[in-house]
């Protein structure tokens, strides 16, 4: 396992833009994180993650930028946005076309994967936006991919509390940590394999839709 004091180069557009969010996430955010060491350097990694809140991601790659680069694999509308698009690149993420089956943003993915990236990926592919979510095979599929790569999981608590106002500050937490049942088994599907890192995240990041106290749902239709 990695020690504490390693970390890897960043690209300056990573280095900037997460030094750019720090303090909205360290300071105003008040983050705590847990169980960085289990995020190794110099190997493949796969980090799965819950997203309950648009600064999850943000609060992932500042949490861990001491450590590693994050390339998250996002939705792609995100590169049609103005100016976006470059910092994205230069970030090293991957747009994929959600609910398309992007086989092209996956085999990206495995590629970089291959040559030692760490690949961030919300498997629930969506903003939960307080209702609980299936998980989609990607991850599944990277990890069949790539299996010498690591599997991490991350626990995102507090990013939803970002948009109450200018008057209560949130406490953010981030927690990375191994999944019980390691990496993709013999006989499992991608499917369930994105499943259980799923439920053993959501174990320790329950459903929180955003603005709303932790353990209340999203109003109905």
């Amino acid at each position: 396992m990695a020690t504490t004091h390693e970390h890897e180069p960043l690209s300056k557009t990573y280095r900037f833009a997460m030094t750019a969010c720090a303090p909205a996430i360290r300071w105003w955010g008040r983050l705590e994180v847990v169980g960085l060491d289990e995020l190794p350097v110099g190997v493949p990694v796969l980090i799965c993650g819950n997203h309950d809140s648009h600064w999850d991601p943000v609060a992932i790659g500042v949490a861990g930028k001491s450590r590693r680069q994050i390339c998250a694999l996002a939705k792609a509308s995100m590169w049609k946005r103005p100016g976006l698009r470059h910092i994205l690149d230069g970030m090293g993420q991957i747009p994929i076309e959600r609910g398309a089956g992007d086989v092209g943003a996956l085999d990206r993915a495995t590629e970089i994967l291959r040559d030692g990236a760490c690949i961030g990926i919300f498997p629930e592919g969506t903003l939960s936006r307080g209702g609980p979510l299936r998980a989609r095979s990607g991850i599944g599929r990277l990890a069949a991919n790539v299996p010498e790569a690591e599997v991490v999981c991350v626990a995102v608590t507090g990013t939803v509390d970002l948009v109450r106002g200018p008057f209560t500050r949130p406490r953010i937490r981030v927690e990375f940590f191994r999944p019980a049942g390691g990496g993709l088994q013999e006989g499992e599907s991608q499917k369930a394999f994105a499943q259980r890192l799923l439920d053993e995240v959501r174990a320790k990041a329950p459903v929180v839709a955003a603005g709303r106290r932790p353990g209340r749902k999203a109003d109905a239709p």
